[in-house]
């Protein structure tokens, strides 16, 4: 059983950046893929990225490349989302999971979840 926690959200003035951070308690974490997602009110969860359990292999959706990058550190149990440029329509509560997929992009395929953090872009 993985526990996820994130950590980092926050209130930021559009054009800035944010680092999301997601702790894993598991030792085997660096066998997972690692999404992260976003739930806007009213909306469905949306994938926004994910990393290979290695580090090698990145992809985003279309609306963040370019300005969102997907990092981990498996020494620390830990993937990050760095943010950049954000916009209004950034502002979502984002998620971590874990999956054993290694390409798996819908939140169908993954098993494990953290509980969330907020992050509100103001114009």
């Amino acid at each position: 059983q993985v526990q996820l926690v994130e950590s980092g959200g926050g209130l930021v003035q559009a054009g800035g950046s944010l680092r999301l951070s997601c702790q894993a308690s598991e030792r085997t974490f660096g066998s997972y893929t690692m999404g992260w997602f976003r739930q806007a009110p009213g909306k469905e969860r949306e994938f926004v990225g994910r990393i290979s359990w290695s580090g090698t292999s990145t992809s985003y959706v279309d609306s963040v490349k370019g300005r969102f990058t997907i990092s981990r550190d498996n020494a620390k149990n830990t993937v990050y989302l760095q943010m950049n440029s954000l916009k209004p329509e950034d502002t979502a509560v984002y998620y971590c999971a874990a999956t054993n997929s290694y390409f798996a992009t819908s939140p169908r395929y993954y098993n494990y979840w953290g509980q969330g953090t907020q992050v509100t872009v103001s114009s």
